[in-house]
């Protein structure tokens, strides 16, 4: 079902795809930057579209006395331990997730699990780019930018960025890092500014599979490295 919801808005964005390499062939890059700045916004707009992670690879030691208090959870496809005073919901891929920002004010983390290769499989063109797993598409679309826009393939993963990134609070204060566990690699999207934290982060494992995790944090009560920990509970369920 997520897979099928996935498609959906995908298939959009392919279409609009299209229309862009009509745009490029005709009016170049510059052109192509302004039409999508006219569709899902700007720097000023919408920060995260001309944000990247730095260079720097995160690997934080686990606070084992932190994760030893996690509450375990396990769902048809994935398991996961979280902290006490958040509602849990493994979530499919929908437009409203995404783009809206959540009214109510509940704590909540919300996951999602694609099997490997879940993106290439939906679009296979993206192969031809050197993009060969779930990790590599992930990347490609979190160092996205706006200002670097030069070609077809980039105004993909641009808009598909924007697709991808859920509320993450006040953008202009955000950042983007990526990080390397003992068996996960991924980034994390966020923003702790208080009273409330935000934290998108995007995970591999080394079987390819890929995890979302969103946590809306009321009340500001996680650090990175309470993230750091509830994210290294995830495993795959068969």
């Amino acid at each position: 079902m997520a897979t099928k919801r996935f498609a959906k808005y995908l298939s959009r964005a392919i279409l609009l795809i299209i229309a862009l390499a009509f745009i490029i062939k005709f009016g170049g890059p510059n052109i192509l930057r302004q039409y999508i700045s006219y569709g899902i916004g700007d720097c000023k707009t919408t920060p995260i579209l001309c944000m990247q992670p730095g260079e720097k690879i995160f690997t934080p030691p686990i606070n084992s006395q932190y994760r030893d208090t996690l509450i375990p959870h396990a769902f048809p496809r994935m398991s996961v331990s979280v902290p006490k005073g958040f509602t849990l919901v493994q979530e499919l891929i929908k437009k409203q997730y995404y783009k809206k920002r959540h009214t109510n004010n509940n704590a909540v983390i919300h996951l999602l699990i694609q099997e490997p290769g879940a993106f290439i499989k939906l679009y296979p063109d993206v192969q031809k780019q050197g993009v060969r797993d779930n990790y590599e598409f992930i990347r490609r679309l979190m160092y996205a930018n706006l200002g670097r826009i030069e070609n077809i393939t980039d105004a993909f993963f641009l808009i598909m960025k924007s697709v991808f990134t859920p509320d993450i609070g006040n953008q202009s204060t955000a950042k983007m890092i990526k990080f390397q566990l003992p068996n996960l690699k991924g980034f994390i999207n966020y923003s702790m500014a208080k009273p409330n934290n935000y934290f998108d982060c995007n995970i591999s494992d080394a079987e390819g599979n890929f995890f979302k995790v969103y946590i809306k944090d009321i009340g500001a009560r996680l650090d990175l490295n309470n993230v750091f920990a509830i994210i290294s509970t995830l495993k795959p369920v068969n």
